[in-house]
């Protein structure tokens, strides 16, 4: 990463005796409420802002001169999937050079616990190291393996011993949850099944969950009812928790599937979230007028329900999502069976070889074998013609390689109508991605460039392209996403918060990555503090960390 161009120091006093800990000077505090820059000291002790005003005559241990810099609360990812890769790479880099703080996990229905009976973690996840809780570690040999945890609660020891460098809101997936309970079938739950995903769910709320989120367009969550999943809006809006939703389709049925969450919010009284808001494929783009009435209308009625959007006009998901229903249905383990016998393999391939879509627009992500990572950033038309076969062979060869590992960008959405989207000033700003560093296990694969670039282009593209102010653009970043998840003493800059604290040049501020290189960090951001530690300076990583599990 570049170093920061700033003249910023940042000095020991040398006074013996002192108040605070630090005391950043000088800068333009835009403090996340939308209210105007203004130029005051802030002055930290421990985890908290402790003092804002004039401070010129203060003592502290060290002072920071922001003079030219914007000081803002810490930006909150409103939607990630970082769960696990924080115990294995806790300094957050990709994370934190975008001004991150707070990530809201467990998103699209699959979270890192409760991980019980047939559930397993996503493939990514599930092939890594982790290390174990020091009560269970017995030698230095077993010091890692695989995931090494079962419930939430073992989950937030580990997490609380590695002490990762920003915080997490961990949301229970419902994937997750019904796996648990009754396995990858493709079915509707019975009336005890249902009681059952109730009480596990209610065990994960009180153990640190903060509420219920779903993946209803994949394995095994698409096969769930209306009812079913309203049965767990009800319990986790009776434990205080929250619904976040990655929600049925995002195009051809796109307002019935925003109607079904709407229907549960007035129903449950729930707050929801609904995950990465789009309209995809170009025969729903003329679909944005409704949606967004839909919305507004259900907000104006009291409904309370937000929205998230990354600033790209790709969306990033596991490639297996394109095959038939019917070889998909029942998740990885039928997939990898289907595509092994010849027979079901041919009739795979030629029904994707018939489908009339522009495999063009479709690029190949992250891969975990020599010859899909050979074709990672390629579309699957140019995979297709240096394997010298046809789409549906690509694609079914791609998939079987990567034990259905493989995951992919697909360019379906159109950026005017992004744009109206993030106009709307309940939209705030989610990666949709987790945590990733240029080095080790995590740079090995080919993520979205969102996973680095989210923040610096979110600004940019609102200043910029939307016109709005820098005050409201923060706000959208801070503020709001601490207000729509009920994130107490977070997102703004006063007295009594939590010292989540940025200090950057705004014309710097930039991203970096693609998605022929998206192993590149933002650039700009100078100075990161997380409930008082100091994990990035001048732009170089620390290894101070002091993130938390956040609870309600």
């Amino acid at each position: 990463m570049q170093q920061s161009s700033s003249s910023m120091a940042f000095e020991s006093s040398c006074s013996k005796e002192f108040m605070f800990d630090f005391i950043i000077q000088n800068g333009a505090v835009v403090d996340g409420t939308g209210a105007p820059a203004q130029r005051v000291d802030i002055a930290v002790s421990g985890e908290r802002i402790v003092a804002m005003g004039d401070l010129s005559s203060a003592q502290a241990t060290a002072t920071l001169d922001a003079k030219g810099q914007l000081v803002t609360p810490g930006f909150i990812d409103a939607h990630a999937h970082s769960d696990t890769y924080l115990l294995i790479e806790p300094d957050a880099p990709s994370k934190l050079t975008q001004g991150i703080t707070t990530e809201i996990n467990g998103q699209c229905g699959g979270s890192s616990a409760p991980r019980l009976d047939k559930a397993r973690l996503p493939s990514d996840w599930a092939a890594r190291f982790y290390p174990k809780a020091r009560r269970h570690a017995t030698g230095a040999e077993e010091q890692k393996a695989g995931p090494t945890w079962s419930t939430v609660a073992e989950y937030r020891e580990l997490f609380d011993e590695v002490a990762p460098a920003i915080n997490t809101v961990q949301f229970i997936g419902h994937n997750t949850l019904r796996a648990g309970v009754m396995g990858y079938d493709p079915r509707e739950a019975t009336v005890d099944e249902i009681k059952e995903l109730q009480r596990r769910l209610e065990q994960a709320l009180a153990e640190g969950g903060w509420g219920l989120s779903t993946g209803l367009l994949y394995q095994p969550g698409k096969f769930a009812t209306r009812l079913e999943i309203e049965a767990l809006a009800h319990t986790a809006a009776q434990a205080g928790g929250m619904y976040a939703s990655h929600i049925r389709n995002e195009g051809d049925t796109l307002l019935e599937s925003v109607d079904e969450v709407l229907r549960l919010v007035e129903a449950t009284g729930i707050h929801a979230q609904i995950s990465h808001l789009k309209t995809s494929g170009a025969n729903n783009w003329q679909k944005i007028d409704t949606l967004l009435a839909l919305l507004n209308q259900a907000r104006q009625k009291g409904l309370c329900v937000h929205a998230d959007r990354y600033p790209y006009v790709a969306s990033g998901t596991d490639l297996d999502i394109v095959l038939p229903e019917w070889s998909s249905a029942g998740g990885r383990d039928v997939i990898l069976s289907n595509l092994r016998n010849p027979a079901t393999r041919r009739r795979i391939e030629e029904e994707l070889d018939a489908r009339t879509r522009d495999w063009s627009t479709v690029m190949i992500g992250g891969g975990w074998t020599p010859e899909v990572r050979a074709v990672s950033g390629k579309t699957l038309t140019e995979a297709a013609q240096q394997f010298g076969l046809t789409i549906g062979q690509t694609l079914c060869r791609i998939i079987e390689l990567d034990e259905t590992r493989t995951g992919a960008f697909f360019f379906g959405m159109c950026e005017a109508n992004m744009l109206r989207i993030l106009s709307e000033p309940w939209i705030m700003p989610g990666s949709d991605a987790s945590l990733r560093a240029p080095w080790g296990v995590l740079g090995e694969d080919h993520p979205h460039p969102r996973a680095y670039g989210t923040m610096p282009r979110f600004i940019s593209v609102l200043t910029g392209k939307l016109g709005l102010s820098i005050e409201e653009t923060v706000r959208r970043m801070t503020s709001l996403p601490a207000s729509a998840f009920s994130i107490r003493d977070r997102g703004i800059l006063r007295v009594g918060a939590f010292a989540d604290i940025l200090v950057f040049q705004p014309d710097a501020f930039s991203d970096s990555a693609t998605y022929a290189r998206p192993h590149q960090f933002s650039a700009g951001m100078s100075h990161v503090f997380v409930n008082g530690a100091h994990p990035l300076q001048e732009g170089r990583f620390t290894g101070q960390r002091r993130g938390r599990f956040l609870t309600r």
